[in-house]
C-alpha cells in the first residue's frame, strides 16, 4: 500500500496538459511501471486497435520543444523519438497490454489521480457559479459601486478559472521502501 502512495505522489508533477487533455508521456509511465520505454512502446505498437487517437497520440516536434524545459531528457543528448502521450483512457488501456502486478498498482494510482483532477475542476466550476450568484445579488444591492464590484469579481473569476497546479514533488532525500 505504501508503494501505491509513493506512485500517486510521483504523478503530481508529471501530468501535462496537451491538446486539451491531461496526459502522461511514455517515458514517465515506463519509469513508474519500472520497465524500459521501448518495451512500453512495443506493447502499444503490437496492439494498435486498443489505442485510438483519443487514448494515445504522438507529440509533434513543436509540442516536444514546448515541453523541453518541463521534462528530463535522456543522458544520450535528448529523446531519440517523439514520445507518446497517454490520456486517462490510454493509461487504463495499458493495463490490458502490460500484465504485471506493478502495472496494476500503478494504474490504480494513476486513475485515482485523474479522478482527483476532475474533482478539483468540478469544485472550481461550483465556486465560479457561486461567485456569479453573489455578484448578481451584490450588484443589485449596491447600484452606485457596480463598476468596482465587477472588477473584483473579474479578478476572482480569473483566479478560479486557472487549472489547479499539481502539488510539487518534495526536494531532497526520499527513502524508498525495501523491495520484498
Amino acid at each position: 500500500m505504501s508503494e501505491l502512495v509513493l506512485v500517486a505522489g510521483a504523478l503530481s508533477g508529471r501530468l501535462v496538459q496537451l491538446r486539451g487533455d491531461w496526459v502522461l508521456l511514455d517515458f514517465q509511465l515506463a519509469e513508474l511501471y519500472e520497465i524500459e520505454t521501448r518495451v512500453l512502446k512495443q506493447a502499444v505498437r503490437r496492439n494498435p486497435s486498443r489505442f485510438p487517437p483519443d487514448f494515445l497520440f504522438e507529440l509533434t516536434p513543436e509540442e516536444l520543444s514546448g515541453l523541453r524545459s518541463q521534462i528530463v531528457t535522456s543522458n544520450r543528448g535528448g529523446l531519440r523519438y517523439l514520445p507518446f502521450a497517454f490520456t486517462e483512457q490510454g493509461v487504463a488501456m495499458l493495463s490490458s497490454v502490460l500484465n504485471s502486478e506493478r502495472a496494476i498498482q500503478v494504474n490504480i494510482a494513476i486513475m485515482r489521480t485523474f479522478v482527483e483532477l476532475r474533482r478539483q475542476g468540478q469544485a472550481n466550476r461550483e465556486l465560479g457559479e457561486r461567485l456569479d450568484r453573489l455578484e448578481a445579488e451584490t450588484l443589485a444591492r449596491l447600484e452606485g459601486q457596480a463598476d468596482d464590484i465587477r472588477t473584483i469579481f473579474e479578478v476572482l473569476r480569473r483566479l478560479t478559472a486557472a487549472p489547479p497546479s499539481p502539488p510539487r514533488t518534495p526536494i531532497g532525500f526520499q527513502p524508498t521502501p525495501p523491495k520484498p
